[in-house]
C-alpha cells in the first residue's frame, strides 16, 4: 500500500507537527521526542488524528466565513 502522506504544502510540516505535539498534550497522551511512537495504542493515536482533523476544519470554517463578508 503506498503512502498518501504527502503534503500539499510542504512547509506546513514543522506546523503540524507542533500542532500534534499541542493536541497530544492536551488530551494527556505522552509523545516521544525522538518521533517514534509505535507502542502509541490506536485509540489514542485516533484521539490525536481526530482532534488534529477537527481542529484544521475550524481554521478552515473561520477562514471561509472571512471570505464571505
Amino acid at each position: 500500500m503506498a503512502n498518501n502522506n504527502t503534503l500539499v504544502v510542504p512547509q506546513a510540516k514543522a506546523a503540524l507537527n507542533q500542532l500534534k505535539y499541542e493536541v497530544a498534550q492536551e488530551l494527556g497522551i505522552p509523545l516521544q521526542p525522538n518521533g517514534y511512537n509505535g507502542d502509541l495504542t490506536t485509540r489514542d493515536a485516533g484521539s490525536i488524528g481526530g482532534t488534529i482533523t477537527k481542529r484544521l476544519v475550524q481554521i478552515a470554517e473561520g477562514q471561509l466565513q472571512g471570505f464571505r463578508r
